[in-house]
Parts: C-alpha cells; sequence; structure tokens
C-alpha cells in the first residue's frame, strides 16, 4: 500500500489542499488571512490565494511523518524563517502562531486532527485514511507520466 512518505511532498500536498478546499467544509480561511503575514520574517502577505488549504495540507502532512504529537510551537519553528535585517546578519523567527492555531482547529472540528493529552495534536483515522487515499491517487498520476515507477507501488504493479 502506498503511503504520503512514499510520493513526491510537492504534489502530495497540491493533492490534498484541492481535497480540503472543495471537500471539508470546516476548513475555510477567515477574512483576516488575506491581510495576515505568515510570520515576522515575511515582509509580504501570500500571493496564493489558496495559501490556507495548502499549509492545512502541509500541517497534516506533517502529523503523518511525525507520528507523535507535535504542538503548535514546532509547528511555529517549522514554518519559520530568516528575518532580513538589513546589514545586520540575518537572525531566525517563528512563524506566526495564530494562522496555525486556527487551521488546527478547523481540522479539528473536520474530525481529521485530535488533541493527545496536552502534548499536541495527532491525525485521526479518518484523517490518516483520506491521506493515504489521496497518496494513492498522487502515485497512480506519477506512474502515469513515469511507468517505470510502476514497480514501486505497493501492490500496483507486482
Amino acid at each position: 500500500m502506498v503511503n504520503v512518505k512514499e510520493v513526491p511532498a510537492d504534489e502530495f500536498v497540491r493533492a490534498l489542499a484541492e481535497y480540503l478546499k472543495h471537500e471539508v467544509r470546516q476548513v475555510r480561511p477567515p477574512e483576516w488571512a488575506l491581510f495576515a503575514k505568515t510570520g515576522p520574517h515575511k515582509e509580504k502577505v501570500p500571493e496564493d490565494p489558496d495559501w490556507w488549504y495548502i499549509r492545512a495540507a502541509s500541517i497534516m502532512r506533517k502529523l503523518y511523518i511525525a507520528g507523535r504529537p507535535i504542538g503548535i510551537e514546532r509547528l511555529r519553528t517549522v514554518y519559520g524563517g530568516l528575518k532580513d535585517r538589513g546589514s545586520a546578519p540575518p537572525h531566525f523567527c517563528k512563524a506566526g502562531g495564530s494562522h496555525i492555531r486556527k487551521i488546527l482547529q478547523q481540522l479539528e472540528r473536520a474530525g481529521l486532527v485530535m488533541k493527545k493529552d496536552k502534548k499536541g495534536r495527532v491525525l485521526t483515522p479518518k484523517g490518516y485514511s483520506i491521506m493515504d487515499k489521496i497518496a494513492k491517487e498522487v502515485f497512480d498520476s506519477v506512474v502515469q507520466r513515469i511507468p517505470e515507477l510502476r514497480k514501486y507501488g505497493g501492490g500496483s504493479g507486482r
């Protein structure tokens, strides 16, 4: 069986973002999302109008790969970056926590993520199921483009 770790991350995140945008009603960007930066290390707001769904998909992928509870502070560190300080050397800054918190709350309401003993959040069985299904679809689309990869598919080419 093909899982999330075996497909290209960028294609998987785009496919999961499309799924969240069209199938999951609880995940919607708030009104302020069009005007908010994702952290103090950024100069502008995201240019992609679907950045909320892409970030939600990326967070779900991080939860899948970790396999253990992950909190907001750890996700802030993951999505942080270097702040340009002009002629001074750049310093690392964590990403903003508000959008990460709101995304996780929306994913909880959708039943895809749950809190785990005040240690962070993990995927629910429903979340794992959806992600494995999308990973299979992404793998099949990659195999359509590159048929030599069929031998690596869990059960599809053996």
